[in-house]
């Protein structure tokens, strides 16, 4: 099942000509799932991906940098005729504020649903579930973890044939987890292979919440809007500075780091090499780069850079080559 993660505005609250505001597109087999939706934000993926048909979008706050891009995404889906419904997700209060834009976004086509999450309560996917957690920052704001359950471990269908078991039904009965005649599945079984987790943490600054949601995580994305010279003002802002983020990671045992939220006084290689200081698998996206997170067992996330496609071709991801 393929997992990644296109980082469609990595910038903090003022776009630039190369950083746009929040939001992350999640593909997930045919899932598509929108963290945050700043300004902007249609106009990047239609850039890269095309405009998806998303079944959610999660909100992790109501600063405007991370919502502002939502209404003209509602309506461009409208003019586009669509049909298939539409969920948001976000902290309580996404009622109201979707209400008060009302007369912005206007009758739409197609069903649109609010739900508004308390803490841990986990949205139960096909096949994974998306968890909202508090992080510290100025106003109610979540993260999210990303979660799969384990998957069986691998079936030995020679060890099966060894103890008498016959190719068919049988081997299917055994990885369901049944036993067959004396023959069980722990017998036949590898060990359980361990789902994948994704976490990202919104603006915050560093908190035990997002360490202990982040713990084993083969990706977390977290913000650093600041160098760690200015940690006193990140403190202020209730945000986080490179080396922050990267010792977090540390302590939470964490597979690979990925810094968004990017301040325009600061380039992405001062970011990186702020925190490779104190994490070294860490990585800064630029605008519409690609994460691709396989399964533990068949290697690391890899960060795929977004090259302008010629004219008249389709957009795609070329290797990446630093920040």
């Amino acid at each position: 099942m393929d997992l990644s993660l296109l980082f469609a505005g990595t910038g903090g609250a003022v776009p630039t000509a190369g950083r746009g505001l929040p939001a992350t597109l999640v593909r997930r087999g045919a899932d598509a799932l929108l963290f945050d939706c700043g300004e902007g934000t249609q106009r990047q993926l239609v850039r890269s991906t095309g405009l998806p048909d998303l079944q959610r979008v999660f909100l992790t706050h109501f600063h405007a940098d991370h919502w502002l891009g939502l209404p003209g995404m509602l309506k461009s889906f409208a003019l586009r005729d669509r049909d298939a419904p539409l969920v948001l997700h976000g902290p309580p209060g996404l009622r109201d504020l979707i209400g008060r834009m009302g007369f912005v976004i206007g009758r739409l086509p197609y069903r649109m649903t609010i739900e508004e999450l308390e803490p841990g309560q986990a949205v139960v996917l096909d096949g994974y579930e998306v968890v909202p957690f508090v992080v510290d920052h100025r106003v109610r704001a979540y993260g999210y973890a990303i979660v799969e359950p384990d998957r069986p471990g691998r079936f030995d269908a020679d060890r099966a044939r060894e103890l008498g078991v016959a190719p068919g039904p049988d081997f299917g009965r055994l990885q369901r987890g049944e036993a067959v005649g004396d023959v069980t599945p722990g017998q036949v079984m590898g060990e359980a292979r361990r789902g994948r987790k994704v976490v990202l943490s919104g603006d915050t600054a560093p908190c035990e919440m997002v360490r202990v949601a982040a713990h084993d995580a083969d990706v977390l994305v977290h913000e650093a809007t600041f160098l760690d010279e200015e940690a006193e003002r990140a403190a202020e802002t209730r945000h986080s500075t490179a080396r922050q983020a990267a010792e977090l990671a540390a302590e939470a045992q964490v597979g690979t780091l990925v810094l968004t939220h990017v301040s325009p006084r600061h380039p992405g290689g001062a970011i990186r090499d702020e925190a490779r200081a104190a994490f070294p698998r860490t990585e800064v996206p630029r605008d519409l780069d690609v994460l691709e997170v396989p399964f533990p067992e068949k290697g690391r996330p890899e960060l795929r850079r977004w090259e302008p496609p010629p004219s008249g071709s389709r957009p795609a991801a070329a290797p990446a080559a630093g920040p």
